[in-house]
């Protein structure tokens, strides 16, 4: 087989993928745009086109409230653990101590122990604190994240000691080599887990269920009005779910040459 047809071979498998991948969103946004009596029609297209669903969905949820709650959400949740992974990362990169290695395996631990675990003592916690019921009960037990250390950790450790080296010969501290050095040989890297930590916290559902039970102040709870006991409501459900989908769209679009770099130096690594 000549190069020419593994190179065709190799894009039609891609493109049959994408198309697998796309289709359940393309479905989405088709079912929320077909007429209340035509949800369940199978036709590819949606002709006439109705915006009821929406309207709809606009009527029963403050859908700009929730998505500005989930958003606050998302952002606080993925700087908080960008900022903690990134200085933890830092640490362990270019500082050796004492019980180094046992210290690094307990922080990527962490990330290897089940939601179910620690849901409980975080709960109990909350409540102490008095916390439930609030934005900031759902961010804080999610400030720390092992993937992101461990991402990161291994991208520090690319870095060439001799840069680090003629950073402190310039005069800068730790502080400022982790800003001026590491930070903008990193921002690939980072733009890409920013994205992955964005989108972890913007789809959870669980953790804000049990700590907002008083009000369904995030989206996802939201779209949760829909599945009533006399059956579900796939139209404005639909619609809900698209217009949740649009800040994770406008952020990949923001960052994604970012992205595209992140995995192109590591594939040259």
């Amino acid at each position: 087989m000549t190069d020419r047809m593994r190179a065709v071979r190799g894009h039609v498998v891609l493109v049959l993928v994408g198309l697998a991948c796309v289709f359940p969103i393309y479905w989405m946004y088709a079912t929320s745009l077909r007429r209340p009596n035509d949800v369940f029609e199978t036709s590819l297209l949606p002709w006439p086109l109705s915006l009821a669903s929406y309207g709809e969905a606009a009527r029963e949820l403050d859908v700009l409230g929730l998505l500005a709650n989930t958003t606050l959400v998302a952002v606080a949740v993925a700087v908080g653990q960008l900022l903690v992974a990134l200085l933890a990362a830092y640490a362990f990169a270019a500082y050796r101590f004492r019980g180094e290695k046992l210290l690094y395996l307990a922080m990527i631990g962490t990330w290897l122990v089940p939601f179910q675990v620690t849901m409980l003592p975080n709960y109990v916690l909350l409540y102490q604190l008095g916390l439930l019921n609030t934005l900031s009960g759902v961010v804080l037990p999610q400030l720390l994240s092992g993937v992101g250390v461990l991402l990161l950790r291994s991208h520090m450790r690319s870095i060439p000691a001799e840069l680090l080296e003629a950073a402190r010969m310039d005069g800068r501290g730790s502080w400022g080599t982790l800003w001026t050095v590491v930070v903008p040989v990193l921002r690939p890297a980072l733009a890409a887990l920013a994205i992955l930590l964005f989108v972890t916290a913007w789809n959870e559902y669980f953790w804000p269920a049990m700590v907002l039970q008083r009000s369904g102040a995030v989206i996802q709870l939201g779209i949760r009005g829909f599945l009533g006991t006399e059956g579900v409501r796939w139209g404005p459900l639909m619609a809900a779910s698209g217009l949740a989908c649009l800040p994770v769209f406008a952020l990949y679009l923001v960052l994604q040459r970012q992205v595209v770099s992140a995995f192109v130096r590591s594939g040259l690594r």
